[in-house]
């Protein structure tokens, strides 16, 4: 049975201007239910707790992971039976090994042979229901785009749907998108709005609802509009910094940060993909 008595909600970390230090650097919050968002810093994961055994996901990195275990057996006297991993990229995927040793280790169909050294048990390459103690767990692959081993987690029957790095809640893409083909990353996007769910825990940035992958994926479209009508009409990816404001996104994270970089990672792919000719 789960310690329900226990106290199980952490301060959640103070996000504070560029320099400064950050009041918290790890948390623990119930989102609903069963079902808890852990924070190290800038990354998050979920957890979900069933009287046949924890569910956890991403670790993020080894020593979040020891520090996760042990506010988890704070909270249940069950085992962590099952690991599942959104992506195997190194921010969120490392460390599995510091979990212990767990019986079910889930991974999309094409996650690297071990992550980190730990080697998946299951691997998904259709839509599956993972079903643990009255919860469903169910993993959608997104497909390529963000990578090519990106699953959505979508916990029953909280509602809970936990997508990493695709789309967060209100915070622009990260940086210039990488080497990413943009318009797979916003398949990926639609994919994720094709689920059920209600309450939204990314990756990153804060809680949402399903609106905001909508608008998220919203926000990648006009991005592309903006700058390939921008590219057609002659203009460098320099000028399109300049011009290419996306003002109506000025209140969402990583604004400041990220627009620039949004605007060249967009022109880089579309000139690519030949779509300027």
């Amino acid at each position: 049975m789960h310690k329900l008595t226990m106290a199980v909600v952490l301060a959640l970390a103070v996000l504070l201007p560029q320099g400064a230090s950050i009041a918290q650097d790890r948390a623990i919050t119930n989102i609903a239910g069963d079902v808890y968002r852990f924070q190290n810093k800038f990354h998050y994961s979920i957890f979900v707790l069933t009287e046949e055994g924890v569910v956890v996901t991403d670790p993020i990195n080894a020593k979040a992971a020891v520090w996760l275990r042990k506010e988890i057996e704070k909270l249940t006297d069950q085992p962590i039976t099952h690991l599942i991993y959104s992506h195997s990229h190194g921010d969120h995927a490392s460390g599995g090994a510091a979990f212990g040793k767990i019986p079910n280790i889930i991974a999309q169909a094409n996650a690297p042979a071990k992550i980190d050294g730990v080697e998946p048990t299951m691997r998904v390459s259709d839509v599956t229901a993972v079903k643990v103690g009255g919860k469903t767990i169910e993993l959608t692959p997104l497909g390529p785009g963000h990578g090519n081993d990106l699953m959505a987690i979508v916990v029953q029957p909280e509602s809970v749907a936990f997508v990493v790095d695709a789309v967060a809640a209100k915070r622009l893409p990260f940086r210039d998108f990488g080497s990413a083909n943009v318009d797979d990353w916003t398949d990926q996007v639609r994919k994720v709005e094709t689920l059920e769910f209600d309450i939204f825990a990314g990756g990153h940035g804060p809680m949402g609802v399903k609106e905001d992958v909508t608008q998220g994926r919203i926000y990648m479209e006009e991005l592309r509009e903006q700058v390939l009508a921008g590219l057609k009409s002659g203009k460098s990816s320099d000028e399109l910094v300049g011009s290419v404001m996306m003002e109506s996104y000025m209140d969402w994270g990583s604004y400041d940060q990220w627009r620039e970089l949004n605007v060249q990672g967009m022109a880089r792919h579309l000139k690519a993909v030949g779509a300027v000719n």
